[in-house]
């Protein structure tokens, strides 16, 4: 029967989609709800994609505007022209989001517009405008993401107050932007808008920037980002904001001396993180158990506590990024199918796309320091790479931390040009259990910023050849 399948997806993000199309690859027969009415999720429609191209384009802009003449490229009369811009940014989305439609018709997977709601463990209901159709299931995977977050007492009417969807659609560049939160979100938008002519300040709760990042990392990254103009208020605590017609008073208390300030602003992003998604799913009457954060509770299986069930992504516990919850979904997928899905959580890395940008995988110092685990840390500067010499890239550096007996790598952290895409080599070698002395070892192609990476596990024992 038409409305009867092995698996229904509640959520076409990138966790839903791919789980989606990974179990129609292995025969069975798969549905995916998705209520946007586009697919891929926040990602694809107003999160990492649409950031990436305005952080590419604010780049580039930057570079031809301050840099480029030092070079002897010499461009007079640059313009800005956001609206453009914003066309390119859309035009990227739309492309992308037909293709995602294209997977599915390709891999046979029936694309089910509206609001998946759970009947019961079997039943899943659509709601599409005015109409509703029931489905039968054998197995729902839920894939409904991650909202916005707030702060008490603050709302967002994305006008003035705006989260990071506004921060992606601003029509002009704002004269002042105060980004609540020195998360990646907020540092990355803080990024684009201060390139393109924004006088960016980052208040945050905590005394320092990028909650969970190695802590030397997230220093030198301050360092870095006020080096460009983007502004501090560590240690501080937003009590308030007052939303007039054409500005923001934010009213803040410094938690050292409790002393309170008033900062005015064209536009405030408040980026204090994401909840979970899972309002209107029906999870209680199901008898789906969440945790005291509002996240589905599941087992190594991914199951919920309905075991037909199961859950992906940012609804549940573990960092929110997209390729996590695309490695869940296979995972779902194939343990649907019969094999042997699995998710190493020790290896999933994370990128903020600043420039520079920053990269890690694995443990922290801290992480490794409270545990009592004995390890040894090899560094290497791009200042002496070659390629990030010639490349004027040469802020930052290389940081791989292995175990003291063994010298199995346990974590790399990484910020300076391109370590997004470098950062792979990395996680690569930690899923097969490489030592330090591995990656010394691996020749790497010369001038590239990947020797970075060799040098630094050099190090580890002490021995770089170039610094």
């Amino acid at each position: 029967m038409d409305n009867n399948f092995d698996l229904i997806v509640i959520g076409g993000g990138p966790g839903g989609y791919v789980c989606a199309i990974r179990a129609a690859q292995l025969g069975l027969k798969t549905a995916c709800v998705e209520s946007r009415g586009t697919l891929g999720g926040t990602c694809l429609n107003v999160g990492c994609i649409p950031s990436k191209s305005l952080l590419n384009l604010s780049e580039n802009f930057h570079k031809a505007k301050k840099d480029f003449d030092k070079q002897g490229i010499e461009i007079s009369n640059i313009k800005l022209n956001i609206a453009k811009m914003m066309s390119n940014k859309n035009k990227s989305v739309q492309v992308l989001t037909k293709g995602v439609e294209f997977l599915f018709k390709k891999n046979k997977v029936t694309y089910l517009k509206g609001k998946g709601v759970l009947l019961s463990k079997n039943d899943v209901v659509v709601y599409n405008n005015n109409t509703k159709k029931n489905y039968k299931s054998k197995n729902i995977v839920i894939a409904t993401g991650s909202g916005v977050a707030s702060l008490p007492g603050i709302e967002i009417d994305e006008k003035n107050v705006i989260s990071s969807t506004g921060a992606l659609s601003l029509a002009e560049v704002p004269k002042k932007l105060v980004i609540i939160g020195a998360g990646y979100i907020g540092l990355e938008m803080g990024s684009v808008w201060s390139r393109l002519g924004s006088d960016v300040t980052v208040i945050e709760y905590l005394d320092h920037i990028t909650p969970g990042m190695d802590l030397e990392i997230s220093r030198e990254f301050q360092k870095i980002l006020t080096k460009q103009g983007i502004k501090f208020r560590l240690n501080s605590k937003v009590n308030s904001l007052n939303n007039k017609k054409n500005s923001v008073i934010i009213n803040f208390t410094d938690n050292k001396n409790s002393e309170e300030e008033t900062i005015e602003a064209d536009k405030v992003l408040v980026s204090v993180g994401r909840k979970p998604y899972t309002e209107g799913l029906n999870l209680s009457k199901v008898g789906i158990k969440k945790d005291d954060k509002g996240r589905i509770d599941v087992n190594k299986k991914l199951q919920t506590s309905i075991d037909n069930i199961y859950a992906i992504g940012d609804v549940i516990n573990g960092p929110m990024l997209a390729h996590k919850a695309e490695e869940e979904g296979i995972a779902v997928a194939e343990i649907l199918a019969g094999q042997a899905g699995h998710v190493n959580y020790d290896v999933i890395p994370g990128v903020i796309y600043t420039s520079p940008e920053v990269a890690s995988v694995g443990k922290t110092e801290e992480q490794l320091k409270s545990n009592n685990k004995d390890y040894k840390v090899g560094k290497f500067p791009f200042l002496a790479n070659s390629r990030a010499k010639v490349n004027n890239e040469t802020d930052g550096f290389v940081k791989i931390l292995a175990d003291s007996a063994t010298d199995k790598v346990l974590g790399v952290h990484i910020i300076g040009a391109h370590c997004g895409n470098m950062i792979a080599e990395m996680a690569l070698a930690m899923e097969f259990g490489a030592s330090a002395e591995d990656i010394a070892r691996t020749c790497h192609a010369h001038p590239t910023h990947t020797e970075a990476i060799k040098e630094a596990a050099l190090a580890v024992d002490k021995r770089p050849i170039h610094f």
